[in-house]
């Protein structure tokens, strides 16, 4: 049995990953996809609008077909103040309130998600185990921010609910200006130093500055490790569901953020058993 075999065969605890992805479905979707069939024991659930894709899913893997307005229809209904989500990248704002806007998708998960199409999975499970889910109520795949590709809450109400405790959540979540609000409202770099928050305060009080806050009043219990590889590193290798990056550090996932500018294939054929992601290209 391999290591992605047995990291599944002893989960117990149910997750589910929410996505939104608004327009024509990119090439790396099918990688996405085909990653998602190695995490058999995670469910993810892409709202889109794209109605063309005819591809085989497995069956870990529902699509749901809802506008940006339709979308937006819901977060006005949900919260009872007029929302603009009218630009794809404003959803990023509404990323922490999927579990609340989507309660009945996520309705009888232990964990709910929320993520991004431009990652590459490894074996989930092997870093997501049942320990860090009995401990933790907010499980982040950075050491330093939250990362709004992946991110895991415990699927109750004072979790479903976390994002109101920023004092600007309805600020940002009436307005249609993109805050960054799942991570940082881009202080990024004032979120290295891993124990303390930043001094400088930006315009709103996004997730991390929420998360860091709370955890230190004892108010949630947060996990924070580095389980992933962004940028162009080069010597990633994918291998029947694990994630190698230099042939000896696995990983969970690999966020494509900077490398899909760089790789634009025509077509995506059959994906192999095992790939290689240099800092252009993907290769047998």
């Amino acid at each position: 049995m391999s290591l992605n075999e047995i990291s599944k065969h002893y989960s117990n605890k149910s997750i589910a990953i929410l996505i939104c992805y608004f327009g024509k479905l990119p090439w790396y979707f099918d990688y996405f996809v085909y990653t998602c069939k190695y995490n058999p024991s995670i469910d993810f659930y892409i709202i889109i609008d794209d109605t063309n894709w005819c591809k085989p899913l497995p069956g870990n893997i529902t699509l749901i077909y809802k506008t940006l307005e339709n979308v937006n229809k819901i977060a006005t209904q949900k919260l009872s103040f007029n929302t603009n989500i009218h630009t794809v990248r404003k959803l990023c704002d509404f990323k922490p309130i999927y579990g609340f806007l989507f309660s009945d998708i996520v309705h009888g998960y232990d964990f709910w998600g929320h993520g991004d199409i431009d990652v590459i999975f490894g074996d989930i499970r092997n870093f997501i185990t049942d320990e860090l889910l009995e401990n933790y109520e907010i499980i982040n795949v950075r050491h330093d921010y939250l990362a709004g590709y992946f991110l895991l809450f415990k699927n109750n109400e004072k979790m479903n609910k976390l994002f109101m405790k920023s004092r600007d959540f309805k600020k940002v979540l009436s307005s249609d200006i993109h805050y960054c609000f799942d991570e940082t409202n881009f202080q990024y770099n004032e979120f290295t130093d891993i124990f303390s928050l930043p001094k400088r305060k930006k315009e709103v009080e996004s997730m991390t500055h929420v998360v860091k806050r709370l955890e230190k009043e004892g108010y949630i219990k947060a996990h924070f490790d580095h389980y992933v590889i962004d940028g162009v590193p080069g010597r990633i290798k994918w291998e029947k569901g694990v994630l190698y990056y230099r042939n000896k550090y696995e990983v969970l996932l690999y966020h494509m953020i900077m490398f899909k500018k760089r790789y634009k294939p025509k077509q995506v054929g059959n994906i192999p058993n095992t790939f290689r992601i240099s800092p252009a290209r993907i290769y047998t």
